[in-house]
C-alpha cells in the first residue's frame, strides 16, 4: 500500500510539474509537521509564501498557488524528508533532529552546546560551515530526490520545567524532553531524558510524562507550554541552525527557469529572516514570560558546569560519524573556528582530534 501511495504522489507531482513549465498558474503543496506558532513554520506562511507569489507574478506571467499542510496535516514532524523526497509535498520544513539515521552530520550545531545564542550568528557559523563542505548541500539531491533551498535558525534553546531549579542537582530525579541529539544534553549531565515533539508537548507536559523541555521562548509562548511550566530557565544552550526547507527534485526542475531563479532568491530572504526574527523576538519573548511565569536567570557557574559534563561528548559524535564515512571532524572543528571568528567565546572550548 505504501509503494502504491508513494507512486501514485509521484505521479501526481510528475504531471504536476511537466505542465508547470507551460501553464500559468503553478501550484505547489508547502508544509512542515510544526504549527505556525513555530517561528520557521509561520515564515513559511507568512513570509516565503506571499513573497515567492508576489515576486514571480510581478516579475513573470505566471501565478503561484499553495495548498498548505501544516501542523501535520499532510505529514508528521518526522515524515517531511520522505514526504518531500516522494513527491507527497513539493515544499517543506523540518527539523534534522527527526533524521539521525538520514541526517546525522546536520546536527552539527548541536553537537556543539552551548554555543551562541544569537540566531544571526548561528546562521552564519552554518552557512560557512556549508560553504567549506558541498556534501551538506549535495545529499539533499544525490539520496533523497530534493534541493535544499533554505537553511533555518531556531531561537535560543533555554530549559522550561513544571519546577524551580538552581543547581545542576536539582534536575537529577526528573524527567526531561528534547529532540533527537539534544537528549544527549541530558543524558551525559546526569538527567532522565525523554524524546519527544512540539506536537505533543503541551498535552504531555500538561499530564506529567515529562517535567520540562529543552525549548526556545517562541514555542514556550505560542504554543503556551508556560501552563504546564511556570518556570523558564535563562541556561542558553545556544541557537542551533539545524532546519532545513527543501523542495522535491522532479518539482524544481519542472518550474520555468525565471520561478527556479526567484525562488532561489526568495529562499535566501527566507533564511536571513529566520535568522533576524528568531533574534529580534527573544528579548520580546522573554520579557512575555516574565509577564505570565518565574523566569530565573542561571548562575553562570553553573552554565559552565553544564558545559563541562558534556566535554566528551562532541569527540565521541565526531568518531562516530567518522566511523559512518562522514567528515564530522573537519565540521566540527569549522563550528568551533567559525563561532569564534564571528566573536564567541565557548565557556568550555571542545578539542575534536
Amino acid at each position: 500500500m505504501k509503494k502504491l501511495m508513494t507512486a501514485a504522489a509521484t505521479a501526481v507531482a510528475l504531471t504536476m510539474a511537466a505542465t508547470a513549465a507551460s501553464a500559468e498558474t503553478i501550484t505547489l503543496r508547502i508544509g512542515s509537521g510544526h504549527p505556525p506558532g513555530v517561528v520557521y513554520a509561520g515564515l513559511m506562511i507568512d513570509y516565503f509564501q506571499p513573497e515567492l507569489k508576489k515576486r514571480v507574478e510581478e516579475r513573470t506571467d505566471h501565478t503561484i498557488e499553495f495548498v498548505e499542510g501544516y501542523s501535520g496535516s499532510i505529514v508528521k514532524v518526522t515524515e517531511v524528508l520522505e514526504g518531500v523526497q516522494d513527491g507527497i509535498l513539493d515544499i517543506g520544513g523540518f527539523c534534522y533532529c527527526f533524521e539521525p539515521s538520514n541526517l546525522p552530520l546536520h546536527a552539527f550545531q548541536v553537537m556543539m552546546p552551548f554555543g551562541t545564542m544569537d540566531p544571526v550568528i548561528s546562521l552564519k557559523i552554518a552557512q560557512e560551515v556549508y560553504a567549506e563542505v558541498p556534501y551538506l548541500t549535495d545529499v539533499f539531491t544525490d539520496k533523497f530526490n530534493q534541493v535544499l533551498l533554505s537553511r533555518i535558525a531556531d531561537g535560543g534553546y533555554n530549559l522550561g520545567t513544571s519546577f524551580k531549579w538552581d543547581n545542576l542537582s536539582d534536575l537529577k530525579d526528573q524527567k526531561i524532553a528534547g529532540a533527537g541529539l539534544n537528549l544527549n544534553w541530558l543524558k551525559y549531565a546526569g538527567v532522565s531524558p525523554v524524546q519527544s515533539s512540539l506536537a505533543t508537548a503541551y498535552t504531555e507536559m500538561k499530564t506529567n510524562v515529562y517535567e520540562g523541555w529543552i525549548m526556545f521562548p517562541s514555542a514556550w509562548v505560542n504554543l503556551k507550554l508556560y501552563e504546564p511550566g511556570p518556570f523558564y530557565t535563562l541556561i542558553g544552550f545556544g541557537s542551533m541552525t539545524w532546519h532545513g526547507l527543501t523542495i522535491n527534485k522532479d518539482t524544481y526542475d519542472a518550474l520555468p527557469a525565471e520561478v527556479r531563479e526567484i525562488m532561489a532568491e526568495v529562499a535566501r530572504d527566507y533564511e536571513e529572516q529566520t535568522g533576524i526574527v528568531n533574534q529580534s523576538e527573544y528579548e520580546r519573548l522573554v520579557d512575555e514570560l516574565r509577564d505570565l511565569i518565574t523566569v530565573n536567570e542561571i548562575d553562570p557557574a553553573v552554565r559552565a558546569a553544564w558545559a563541562e559534563s558534556l566535554a566528551d561528548w562532541p569527540q565521541s559524535m565526531a568518531d562516530e560519524l567518522e566511523g559512518q564515512g562522514l567528515p564530522a571532524k573537519q565540521v566540527l572543528n569549522l563550528v568551533l573556528d567559525r563561532a569564534e571568528a564571528n566573536g564567541y567565546e565557548w565557556p568550555v572550548r571542545y578539542e575534536i582530534k
